[in-house]
């Protein structure tokens, strides 16, 4: 039996199977986040570059706002002296303007006993810095009064270099058993009495109240809200006064109801009078028609 033949050529092996190749203008799923991470970091860096020019806008516009302020507040100064000098000519403006500030007057700063300090004040200015920014400062002038010796206390508020808030006063030189500070209590007027506090401040306490000059909130309200226009609250009506009109005007109105149901009744009546008349004019007809 012949020996089988056997091939002198090499066993076949199967190739690997490689993966179709992309189309012209296809691009794999990796080779397409890869791009679209770097469109996103571009974009990126160009949105910083656009918040660069506006920043560099805001900086710009601030110093000019400043200088346009810096004029301007030179302009008012005249008009401020001008008001100030008219305000002497009514009694006790101040302490009705800071009585009728809806912000002072709910607080637990202003008791009667301060109420009846400030009837001695005479005069109030507010003095910006000359670039503004750096801070302010706040004059209260008195009359000869029995609570102090100083005919003018002063607060400051400063802004430093690097923004950091800071504050001083002159010292308040109190006469003997006047020091409103140092009261554990006062009686409160009639608008503080809304919010019971069980040891309210003297509004004087904030001439000495370095604590926290960041957080000023009167000293706020005086320079922002009270200086530029005082006469507002000034001329604000009491509001007893208002809510005595007020109970007058419903009683009025119970009155005008009262008198509209009365002559409501009355038409009813004469309604029923009329139709008893006219009842009896029928029955009459009727008797004559029968005889």
């Amino acid at each position: 039996m012949a020996p089988k033949h056997q091939s002198s050529l090499p066993p076949q092996t199967k190739k690997p199977r490689l993966p179709p190749a992309p189309k012209p203008g296809q691009t794999s799923t990796s080779q397409h986040l890869h791009k679209g991470e770097k469109e996103q970091q571009e974009a990126i860096e160009h949105i910083d570059e656009v918040q660069n020019e506006i920043d560099r806008l805001n900086e710009q516009a601030s110093e000019e706002i400043l200088k346009v302020e810096q004029k301007y507040n030179k302009l008012h100064q005249p008009f401020f002296q001008k008001r100030l000098e008219l305000i002497t000519q009514i009694p006790n403006f101040w302490v009705t303007t800071f009585v009728n500030h809806p912000q002072v007057s709910t607080s637990t700063l202003l008791g009667e006993e301060d109420e009846e300090a400030l009837h001695y004040l005479t005069r109030v200015e507010v003095t910006e810095f000359e670039d503004i920014k750096s801070g302010y400062r706040i004059d209260f002038y008195f009359d000869e009064n029995p609570y102090f010796e100083n005919k003018v206390l002063s607060k400051e508020f400063h802004l430093n270099e690097s923004g950091d808030p800071s504050s001083k006063s002159i010292e308040i030189k109190w006469k003997s058993g006047k020091d409103l500070t140092k009261r554990p209590s006062q009686t409160q007027n009639k608008a503080s009495r809304k919010r019971q506090h069980e040891e309210p401040e003297s509004f004087f306490t904030w001439f000495t109240d370095h604590s926290d000059a960041g957080t000023n909130e009167l000293g706020e309200v005086i320079k922002d809200d009270i200086w530029p226009n005082p006469l507002q609250y000034y001329l604000v009506p009491d509001m007893d006064d208002e809510e005595g009109e007020g109970e007058e005007d419903d009683d009025d109105d119970d009155d005008d109801e009262e008198l509209e149901d009365t002559d409501e009744e009355g038409d009813e009546d004469e309604g029923e009078e009329d139709e008893d008349d006219d009842e009896g004019e029928e029955g009459e007809e009727d008797e004559g028609e029968d005889d």
